[in-house]
């Protein structure tokens, strides 16, 4: 069975919730692409659309948009996601992800496309025991 760690990014309040998805959910995001947009009730936000914005592998490399394909390709990256350079012009041979989601993946980046009728905070965020 494959677990993601997916981080759902609230653009109108700014917060980001991690949520744990294990299961035929988890299953159901498999073969995705970075861009699309999924629904919410694979991780647990019924009534909300999610837009897949990025993720990486247990290794912490990146995926990226414009690689298609799940592998980990090595290549030559001048600047833009997976490389900065230290200075102009300069260019290195970098291991990124493809942008379709596998079974190596661990973390997935999702910002919030369409709202349900419930605010996240609600959904996601159990409440608070009382103190005595």
């Amino acid at each position: 069975m494959v677990d993601f760690k997916v981080v759902v990014g609230d653009v109108k309040t700014g917060r980001s919730h991690k949520v744990t998805v294990s299961g035929h959910h988890a299953n159901s995001l498999v073969g995705k692409n970075i861009g699309e947009v999924v629904d919410g009730i694979f991780v647990g936000l019924p009534g909300y659309k999610l837009k897949i914005t990025g993720g990486s592998d247990g290794n912490g490399i990146p995926m990226r948009k414009d690689l298609p394909g799940n592998k980990r390709r090595k290549i030559l990256l001048s600047d833009g996601l997976g490389f900065h350079e230290v200075y102009p012009g300069e260019r290195r041979r970098k291991a990124i992800r493809g942008s379709a989601i596998s079974n190596e993946i661990v973390q997935i980046n999702m910002s919030v496309a369409e709202y349900g009728p419930k605010p996240i905070d609600e959904i996601l965020v159990p409440p608070k025991a009382e103190e005595k």
